[in-house]
């Protein structure tokens, strides 16, 4: 008996590593999220200090936007800020950014310098409106149709890979008007 039990912590290594050698290639941006076809969370935020965009809030939605999280401090939010503005240039989408736990200074020099594709930028100061989305790091891009309900999250930056999905989700939210 004694011989068996010595063999138990084996087979849990050997299981331990097993699982995580089957996820090691996984995409991050596949994990599903539960807000998918539900409304999004309501939150009311104040303007970005500085940013020349109003606030934002959640209850004003009444058409198709894309909603994303970015953070001045955020290596791979400079990286997706150009296809967010080709996303804009692409549909004409309303599109709001939350700034997440950013000084308003750095999320200016942020906008400034990259360009600010948002018809507004709340702060989300305390990250409350973040983890009401299920937000767990930045960037992340929600689609919201007209009638306030999340039809698409994209978790990570978005880039030349993720770009064709991310328009053919906000085409298919569109036209499901």
């Amino acid at each position: 008996m004694r011989f068996l039990l010595a063999f138990v912590p084996l087979v849990l290594l050997v299981g331990l590593i097993a699982v995580f050698a089957l996820n090691i290639n996984r995409d991050p941006s596949m994990v599903q999220s539960v807000l998918i076809n539900k409304p999004v969370p309501q939150f009311v935020l104040p303007a970005v200090e500085g940013v020349d965009r109003a606030g934002i809030d959640s209850k004003a939605i009444a058409e198709v936007t894309v909603l994303n999280v970015f953070a001045s401090w955020c290596i791979p939010c400079r990286a997706e800020h150009p296809f967010l503005e080709q996303i804009k240039a692409a549909t004409g989408v309303r599109m709001l950014g939350i700034n997440q736990k950013d000084e308003a200074k750095n999320a200016v020099a942020f906008l400034t310098e990259l360009g600010n594709p948002f018809d507004g930028v709340g702060a989300d100061r305390d990250g409350r409106a973040s983890i009401d989305l299920g937000v767990y790091g930045v960037p992340e891009t929600f689609i919201v149709n007209a009638a306030g309900i999340i039809t698409y999250k994209h978790i990570g930056p978005i880039g030349e890979h993720s770009l064709p999905e991310v328009i053919a989700a906000i085409q298919k939210a569109k036209a499901a008007l």
